[in-house]
């Protein structure tokens, strides 16, 4: 075999690169949320002016359908999303999910300059909840107040009764993932979604355990 040949051969018989598949839907409204919320956040701790002023504003948008508020444009950081192509009511889907999300978000940070209210990989939004509650019962209203949430049939009132939830874990410096939370609220919006996005939330809620003392902690 001639050397163009067994080169030929070992170019031919080399692994071809791995591919890169795209992010699904979900997966990269979790991530522009993420990012997103994380630069707003890391500013806002550090007290930078612009970020405080940010956070404000985009505050005034909780609970409200996206797009209300036109002072909002350009800040709630849905322009990462347009690197994939969308079908029209899959893009106002994504548009409205990323807009509660980081809305909320900004209403939970308010007035925590030591804490961060958005953690990666941190609770969703049923375990959050029960966080809300003594650890070794239910607390009624808030269990009332998350039902609630969980029966809305719009997703404008699922805003207004997630703002109620947010509110007292704000109160409580009960952190959550909001990346998540955003992926979740545009399943919630798809066909069929929303059963697969209530089993998730109680599961969430029910998988928080009574907290150990730490002497008795492994």
């Amino acid at each position: 075999m001639s050397a163009d040949q067994r080169g030929s051969s070992a170019s031919t018989d080399a692994p071809a690169p791995a591919r890169t598949e795209p992010l699904s839907a979900a997966a990269l409204i979790n991530e522009t949320v993420h990012s997103h919320v994380s630069r707003l956040q890391r500013g806002y701790r550090e007290d930078h002016p612009q970020s405080v002023a940010t956070v404000a504003r985009i505050r005034r948008g909780a609970g409200k359908p996206a797009g209300e508020i036109p002072d909002l444009w350009g800040l709630i950081g849905a322009e990462a999303l347009y690197v994939r192509g969308w079908r029209e009511e899959d893009a106002e889907r994504a548009e409205s999910a990323v807009h509660m999300a980081v809305t909320l978000w900004a209403l939970h940070q308010q007035g925590h300059h030591t804490a961060d209210m958005h953690i990666k990989d941190g609770p969703g939004l049923g375990k959050a909840v029960r966080r809300l509650m003594p650890d070794a019962a239910i607390d009624e209203p808030i269990r009332k107040r998350f039902v609630r949430a969980g029966t809305a049939t719009s997703i404008d009132a699922l805003a207004t009764r997630l703002r109620e939830l947010v509110v007292l874990m704000r109160r409580d410096d009960i952190a959550m993932d909001y990346g998540k939370l955003a992926s979740q609220l545009y399943v919630w919006q798809r066909p069929g979604g929303r059963a697969e996005v209530h089993r998730a939330w109680g599961r969430s809620f029910h998988s928080h355990g009574p907290v150990k003392p730490e002497e008795d902690a492994p």
